[in-house]
């Protein structure tokens, strides 16, 4: 499992290693996955999914370790709130290349192995931000639109192999990272949880993820869309004072 170091990867990790998976955790901070890794019984490994070296050794030791039968990718995340006029270019590089070529260059190492299983699952975690624009979110959008895109393709080029291919994709999410490290500041942060009873957390999530890759083989949740209730849609979120 992929972005394994924090929010919704962390809480993942968590609740598959609870219901006794062998978890392979995957993120770039290695400190936070040896402290994963004493708590939980997950294997840390450290790795960056946009760097071909570290996928191929990625490969080579989940492979020794006895390989895998499912592949939950939900390392991504969103860089500023520009509009398309004031783009920051590197932004939008960073946030294509970790949330689409990231997930791709994990899907195209695994699946051979996946394939082999016979009975493979693949999830990738989108976002309600590849359903729907809005303004300020032009690179985000992008990048989780066309993780979708990469997402049902696969499904389609996947089934005669027995492989399933799940999209989760939350919508308003609190967690102790995403907007910050999208904004910048913290006051920033705060503001887009702010009056929202009850947002959804990394655990409710987490959650959902566990029953989509838990369900029989056969059983495929092709799209699962989650949101807050306070969150009707991406252009309504009831606030209260």
């Amino acid at each position: 499992m992929t972005g394994a170091s924090s929010g919704i990867g962390e809480a993942t990790v968590r609740a598959l290693a609870a219901d006794g998976w062998k978890v392979f955790a995957v993120a770039r901070r290695a400190d936070r996955l040896a402290e994963l890794e004493k708590e939980t019984g997950a294997v840390a490994l450290p790795a960056d999914i946009s760097e071909d070296d570290d996928v191929s050794r990625l490969v080579s030791q989940v492979t020794e370790a006895g390989g895998i039968d499912t592949l939950v990718n939900i390392a991504g995340g969103a860089r500023g709130a520009d509009t398309i006029g004031s783009a920051s270019t590197g932004d939008w590089e960073w946030m294509y290349r970790v949330n689409v070529l990231g997930t791709m260059k994990l899907i195209k190492a695994f699946l051979p192995m996946l394939r082999a299983n016979g009975e493979g699952t693949i999830l990738n975690l989108t976002s309600t931000a590849g359903l729907a624009a809005y303004e300020g979110g032009g690179g985000y959008n992008a990048a989780k639109f066309a993780q979708r895109a990469l997402t049902e393709a696969l499904r389609l080029e996947e089934a005669e192999h027995n492989v399933r291919v799940i999209e989760v994709a939350p919508g308003l999410v609190q967690t102790e990272e995403f907007a910050l490290n999208r904004l910048g500041d913290r006051q920033a942060a705060d503001k887009v949880y702010q009056g929202v009873e009850k947002p959804l957390t990394a655990g409710d999530v987490a959650d959902v993820v566990r029953y989509a890759v838990s369900a029989p083989h056969h059983v495929n949740l092709d799209q699962i869309v989650i949101r807050p209730v306070a969150q009707a849609s991406n252009y309504k979120l009831i606030r209260k004072a």
